[in-house]
């Protein structure tokens, strides 16, 4: 600074003092993200982008975020989330599983959780998700808590024997979930202990899923409602926006999710899984409190993604667009896999399709990366992205 001061004016001398200083103390905005699975693999983009410097606690090595700042360790372990919690700024996540007394320590120490940890009470447990979204007002299938065989069996009698149950913890992809007929059909899930959640049998004429983002000073954002096609119990296509929903169904379904999103106070990511019935109604399914398998398509479909959005929500950030850049997309998951080894073929058959790998080992029925067409003709964009996905699945 000595040599500056000889050949610069005393004023501009002290501007570059400052600025210097400024320097050492700028740095970058710090986002813990809790498991490794391919959600947080999915933020490591709009992050660089965003100037996130973006940290993962995975479960495993090898684990699919693991490309991004990573520690290897037992999210259940709270000695091990707070040394992961060391000098972030906020805490998000990839699954929704964090025990609450971790979380509530996790708050304790002053690092911001999003979503809360009373909100994430309320996505950890099915009995208590249906118990509150009752308590709104809002549309749930008629549901019981059971104990034993006998409140089974009751409330088969009063549904047509037949029925949904469900295991109040740790269910997805179709695993924790069992259709039964008899009143000893969920004798083995029983047998473990505790309680589960009992509910009748939709008839649904498709599946829907409205995808919002929040942030703590309540700025709220929708994306196009979406319609979901499943395949044993696994969500396979998404169509955006959901085909013949434009009025009612659309209007609806952003209400449902948005009074989800402010009575909960549900901030980051929000989807809200619904069935559409046969007499034209709209029934809450499920809620998943993070990025969701139904919103993957925001990736290139969308002016702003889910992954950007869910990072910008927990930072308190002005949120993004989130209008579509075509008319239609449709994402496609890739099951099984493998994928690396057939990309070449697949990118030269269809070029104008985005392709997602997930860095992950396959087997069959895994999800390994999806695939994303958009268009502005339906029947060419499923057809893009259905062929697209064959490559893979064969």
């Amino acid at each position: 600074m000595g040599e500056a001061a000889q050949l610069y004016p005393p004023q501009l001398v002290g501007f570059l003092k400052k600025a210097r200083q400024l320097s050492k103390e700028v740095r970058l905005v710090k986002v813990g993200v809790i498991g490794g699975g391919q959600l947080a693999r999915m933020m490591i983009p709009p992050a660089i982008a965003l100037g996130i410097d973006l940290r993962v606690l995975a479960e495993i090595e090898g684990s699919s975020a693991q490309i991004a700042s990573t520690m290897v360790g037992d999210y259940t372990d709270a000695a091990t989330v707070l040394r992961f919690a060391e000098g972030l700024d906020v805490i998000t996540f990839d699954h929704e599983h964090v025990p609450q007394d971790v979380l509530q320590q996790l708050v304790a120490t002053g690092i911001a959780v999003h979503p809360k940890p009373a909100a994430l009470a309320i996505a950890q447990d099915k009995l208590v998700m249906r118990e509150r979204l009752s308590a709104l007002g809002l549309p749930v299938p008629d549901w019981a808590r059971i104990e034993n065989a006998a409140d089974l069996g009751e409330f088969l009698a009063s549904h047509g024997d037949v029925a949904v149950v469900k295991t109040p913890r740790g269910g997805y992809d179709g695993k924790g979930v069992r259709v039964v007929r008899t009143a000893d059909g969920a004798d083995d899930w029983l047998a473990d202990g505790g309680p589960l959640l009992v509910e009748e049998l939709v008839a649904f004429r498709r599946e829907l899923a409205q995808v919002v983002a929040r942030r703590p000073s309540g700025e709220l954002v929708p994306w196009p409602v979406v319609e979901t096609v499943q395949r044993d119990g696994v969500c396979a296509e998404v169509i955006a926006p959901a085909p013949r929903s434009a009025g009612a169904i659309a209007d609806l379904a952003e209400d449902i999710a948005t009074i989800v999103a402010e009575q909960l106070d549900v901030t980051g990511v929000l989807a809200v899984e619904l069935f559409e019935t046969t007499d034209e109604r709209l029934v809450i399914n499920e809620l998943a409190m993070r990025p969701h398998n139904t919103g993957h398509w925001t990736i290139d479909g969308s002016r702003t993604s889910q992954f950007e959005q869910h990072l910008r929500a927990v930072l308190d950030l002005p949120l993004g667009a989130t209008g579509s850049h075509r008319d239609w997309s449709v994402m496609v998951n890739v099951l099984g896999g493998p994928i690396t080894n057939r990309y070449p073929a697949a990118l030269a058959d269809q070029s104008t399709v985005k392709f997602h790998d997930y860095g992950k080992q396959p087997r069959p029925g895994r999800k390994v990366g999806h695939v994303t067409a958009i268009g502005d003709d339906l029947d060419e964009v499923v057809y893009q992205a259905r062929a697209a996905s064959g490559f893979f699945e064969r």
